[in-house]
């Protein structure tokens, strides 16, 4: 892939930057996260288009380097209680439980829930069971050279 393309492809942040972007990229580098799991409300607010599979991707690091590019295998919306014990082991944080993987994605939504709700202008915005969620399944298509 030339500099042009990957220039032309859409941004993969994972997480927020800092400690816990650079542990999922390191993840997505090594194979072991082949999945992530996103709020659909986040996507309409953004005014983003849902991915969509075949879709590649510039993954960026803590420092917003790019350092890979993924391809989306398939993309899905399900509800948050949906979400399957394949998705919680493809995100590759050692979850070994639906209920362990929910626990920590629910902290991590969580922790900015109130600027949701402020951008959403609805204060009695909660996760909920019916919450819409995306699942991206990607791979690894290159790894970049600093």
């Amino acid at each position: 892939m030339t500099d042009e393309q990957r220039d032309a492809l859409r941004i993969a942040e994972f997480g927020f930057p800092g400690e816990l972007r650079d542990r999922l990229v390191a993840a997505i580098l090594t194979g072991e996260k082949t999945a992530t799991t996103g709020l659909l409300i986040e996507w309409e607010l953004e005014n983003e288009p849902v991915p969509r599979a075949g879709e590649r991707m510039l993954v960026v690091d803590a420092s917003n380097v790019p350092v890979a590019v993924i391809e989306l295998d398939d993309v899905r919306v399900v509800r948050l209680a949906d979400v399957d014990i394949a998705t919680a082991e493809a995100e590759g944080e050692g979850f070994l439980s639906v209920k362990e993987w929910r626990f920590s994605h629910e902290a991590f939504w969580e922790s900015y829930a109130d600027d949701l709700r402020s951008r959403l202008a609805d204060p009695s915005w909660r996760l909920a069971d019916d919450t819409p969620v995306i699942v991206e399944d990607f791979r690894l298509v290159e790894r970049l050279t600093m």
